[in-house]
C-alpha cells in the first residue's frame, strides 16, 4: 500500500487534485476546469488516486463524484509517525 501511495503523491497534479478534494467532493469534469491539460489526462490521474485508495468515488446521475478517502491518509500518518517515536532520542 504505501509505495502505491508514494507513487500517487509523487505527482504535482495528484496532489492538487488532493487539495481541490479537500475542500468539497467534485466530479472528474470540475476537477478538470482547475487545469491546463486534457480531460482523459485528469482521468488517468483520477485512477491512480484510487488505484492508492486516496480517493473515492460514486456515481450520482451520469455523474462521478469523487472523495477523499480520509482512512489511508490516517494509516499512512500512523505509519510514518511510528519512526519518530521508535528511536526514544535522537542520535548526539
Amino acid at each position: 500500500m504505501v509505495n502505491t501511495v508514494f507513487k500517487a503523491l509523487s505527482d504535482p497534479t495528484r496532489r492538487t487534485i488532493l487539495d481541490l478534494l479537500r475542500e468539497q467532493d467534485m466530479t472528474a469534469g470540475d476537477i478538470a476546469d482547475h487545469f491546463d491539460i486534457s480531460k482523459p489526462s485528469i482521468s488517468q490521474h483520477l485512477t491512480l488516486l484510487k488505484q492508492a485508495d486516496l480517493v473515492s468515488s460514486k456515481r450520482d446521475g451520469q455523474h462521478i463524484v469523487y472523495s477523499l478517502n480520509l482512512t489511508v491518509f490516517n494509516e499512512l500518518l500512523k505509519w510514518i509517525l511510528q519512526f519518530q517515536s521508535s528511536k526514544g532520542s535522537e542520535p548526539q
